[in-house]
């Protein structure tokens, strides 16, 4: 593709005036292929804005759902969107946006048994993702694969923005994520955003930066993210960009091991099964792994125990009769249950689809 149609030229026509970017800047966003790990938080920002500047080929890569509580930052989706497919509607709902443009939905989890099949027709990866096993996959992937990583994450009131794995001049890689973090954290060490809370317009602001280093990287104008990371407290709205180095100690040769899927079965129980539970006066335990803000706001009785705390707080766990272990959405529960279960716990249930499915 290597002209603009009349349409496009219309449409574009803010870049093609920029100084330094014009007609050569768009023609190559024209012929990009970005892949979007993720289209929550930061992903909704990112697929907007490359869909508007004419991103020629954009891959999405999420196997989620639209959930309520996604609506207070997740600004793509709508209420009538709920228990739809975050790929597939946001593939929808872009391509009304710009109909110029090519967009693929991977409605699936990323997992080191896919992750090159999905990369290979692209050539930057924008990492949205908000765990740590998909983003050290990612990372591990793009390095082994030659991709380029244009980095982002959220937590709370703070944002941090990247360029890894960065193809420079003299044929080198720029730094990758283990050259600043060498292994992922213990479980229930750092909490996600569910556990953690996010600021709702704070990956709107991260997401759209973390866009306009894919449009420089593609593009060529400006000094993008390389061997640095931008971070930024919403708060106190200061922010500080600190230089990174290659960590002679990181050596990646194979992707992950912590990435295999399904590793340890876990017994679930549907909302339905609970509530007959419930009702029949049965002697069990329920446990709640949602954070104490959460719980007063909303909770069905059981004992609060917040993931981050699970493994420390053990002992409060009853073994000898059936626990039910519950969160939002089923997802920290099941964490939770994988904690344990190498703790040698043998009695535990996980409540299928959480609170959210319960109090339908």
């Amino acid at each position: 593709m290597n002209q603009l149609s009349k349409e496009e030229r219309n449409r574009y026509g803010r870049h093609l005036i920029l100084p330094s970017f014009g007609m050569e800047g768009q023609l190559k966003l024209k012929n990009a292929k970005v892949l979007v790990v993720g289209a929550g938080g930061l992903g909704c920002p990112v697929l907007q804005y490359l869909t508007a500047a004419g991103v020629g080929h954009i891959g999405i890569v999420d196997f989620d759902k639209v959930e309520e509580s996604n609506l207070q930052r997740q600004i793509l989706y709508t209420t009538e969107d709920i228990g739809k497919s975050k790929a597939l509607t946001a593939k929808a709902k872009l391509e009304k946006l710009n109909p110029h443009i090519k967009i693929t939905a991977f409605e699936r989890r990323l997992t080191k048994v896919n992750v090159f099949e999905i990369f290979k027709n692209f050539d930057v990866i924008a990492d949205g993702t908000d765990n740590f096993s998909t983003r050290y996959l990612v990372n591990d992937a793009c390095v082994l694969a030659g991709k380029i990583n244009v980095f982002a994450s959220i937590f709370r009131f703070e944002g941090q923005v990247a360029v890894f794995n960065y193809l420079k001049a003299d044929g080198t890689r720029g730094v990758n994520y283990r050259d600043l973090h060498p292994e992922p954290p213990k479980d229930g060490l750092i909490p996600n955003c569910a556990e953690g809370g996010v600021l709702g317009v704070l990956p709107g602001i991260i997401g759209s930066m973390q866009a306009n280093e894919v449009i420089k990287v593609v593009t060529g104008i400006g000094a993008p993210l390389v061997d640095k990371i931008f971070i930024m407290d919403t708060l106190s709205f200061s922010s500080h960009t600190l230089k990174l180095r290659k960590n002679a100690s990181v050596d990646i040769t194979e992707l992950p091991n912590e990435n295999e899927v399904c590793a340890i079965p876990i017994n679930e129980i549907t909302a339905k099964e609970l509530k007959q539970l419930m009702a029949s006066k049965a002697d069990f335990q329920l446990i709640d792994v949602r954070q104490p803000p959460e719980f007063d706001l909303q909770n069905i009785g059981g004992k609060l125990i917040p993931l981050s705390n699970i493994s420390a707080e053990a002992d409060k766990i009853e073994r000898t009769k059936k626990v039910v272990i519950l969160c939002q959405s089923g997802k920290r529960s099941r964490k939770a249950i994988e904690i344990l279960k190498e703790k040698g716990f043998s009695n535990l249930i996980n409540l299928k689809g959480g609170l959210n499915q319960f109090l339908k």
